[in-house]
């Protein structure tokens, strides 16, 4: 008796509905996607094995580099608008509604009070400028010299009051910088009790 022949379909699948699909998905992630915002001090950090991911939340960051420049920094459009109301309130520096929506996207600055209305109001890609900021004043008193302890008290504070956690801190630093540059920053966040920090370092060649 002959073998039955079993008849053979097609196995040529439709790809139109996944293409469509992927192409909704790249639209979304680029729409969505924030771009990395140039740094208006670049440090070379040293590098080291440790692997611990920096959160994207309730962070504050200090950056040192260029000769002991010190440059700040916080995530969160809301925290950094409450920062400012705080330093602001300090210094009696008013500041618009639109300065605070122009400081809000900022991502780290390094100027004195003085001159941060003069940065604020500046194209983002001049306030990128090398050498435009000289750096925030961290003298070793908490008076109203020492403009970086009260911007980091004024970071803790507004992240208490908006989110209800402790903020976190890390340092930034070059990896060619002077250690009492360092140190600066780290007493001043101990004259705060603020014991517990990152030092943010980047991965060794090897390790990859």
């Amino acid at each position: 008796m002959p073998r039955a022949k079993v008849k053979r379909t097609s196995t040529t699948i439709d790809m139109t509905a996944m293409c469509d699909v992927s192409f909704l998905l790249l639209t979304f992630f680029i729409l969505t996607a924030t771009a990395r915002q140039p740094e208006p001090l670049e440090v070379d950090t040293p590098a080291s094995v440790t692997q611990v991911k920096v959160p994207d939340e309730n962070l504050a960051l200090i950056t040192v580099g260029d000769d002991g420049k010190i440059f700040f920094g916080v995530k969160g459009r809301e925290i950094k608008g409450r920062m400012l109301e705080l330093m602001s309130e300090k210094y009696s520096i008013p500041f618009t509604a639109e300065e605070k929506e122009r400081f809000a996207v900022m991502e780290t600055f390094g100027v004195p009070m003085g001159n941060l209305k003069e940065i604020i109001n500046m194209d983002a890609n001049d306030r990128v400028r090398p050498g435009l900021q000289p750096g925030i004043p961290a003298d070793s008193t908490k008076e109203v010299s020492n403009q970086l302890f009260h911007w980091i008290y004024s970071a803790r504070v507004a992240t208490k009051e908006l989110k209800d956690v402790d903020l976190r801190l890390s340092i930034k630093g070059d990896a060619e910088e002077k250690y009492p540059a360092i140190k600066q920053v780290i007493d001043i966040l101990q004259s705060q009790k603020v014991n517990k920090f990152s030092l943010i370092t980047a991965l060794r060649n090897e390790d990859f």
